[in-house]
């Protein structure tokens, strides 16, 4: 098993800016330590890697319990309580300060991630029933993007492989 390559593979099904960096994220790290990398985009996750919605990911602060405005540099340990998320400006606030901080820390645009994976040997798919369902085609979505792929496709590539759903 030892001389086995390892592998991870990534489920993503939401197409929130906060629900795009886990994968980037992990499976940068992954391929940084010669991790075979596969990443599966369905229902919202198309977001992702399609050319007209990946600029304009949002974090809503609608039902986000865990969204803290401290952690994107608002004083103190205050959440955003739910009823203010529903006012107008919330989402495009909370965006913008999401953005900001990972523009400090230097962490790349979901494009530009997305682009830097698929340079380095990810392997990107999209979900073929999600994809049939929006009424979408392969141009749609960024170059990086290999092929459009079944459940059972991307079950049988990723055999052995670590799932990891987002």
């Amino acid at each position: 098993m030892a001389d086995e390559p390892r592998k991870i593979a990534f489920i993503c099904s939401k197409g929130n800016l906060d629900m795009a960096y886990p994968a980037l994220i992990m499976g940068w790290a992954a391929l940084g330590n010669g991790v075979d990398v596969t990443i599966f985009f369905t229902f919202w996750g198309l977001d992702l890697i399609n050319k007209a919605r990946v600029d304009h990911l949002e974090i809503p602060p609608v039902a986000n319990t865990s969204m803290k405005m401290s952690m994107m540099g608002i004083p103190g340990n205050l959440g955003i309580p739910n009823i203010m998320g529903v006012l107008p400006g919330m989402t495009a606030f909370a965006t913008a300060l999401m953005k900001k901080k990972m523009n400090e820390l230097g962490v790349p645009p979901v494009r530009e991630y997305i682009q830097m994976l698929a340079d380095a040997g990810a392997k990107l798919y999209a979900c073929k029933m999600t994809v049939d369902m929006m009424g979408l085609k392969k141009e749609d979505f960024l170059d990086g993007v290999q092929d459009i792929v079944t459940a059972s496709d991307f079950i049988d590539m990723t055999e052995g492989a670590q799932i990891i759903f987002i």
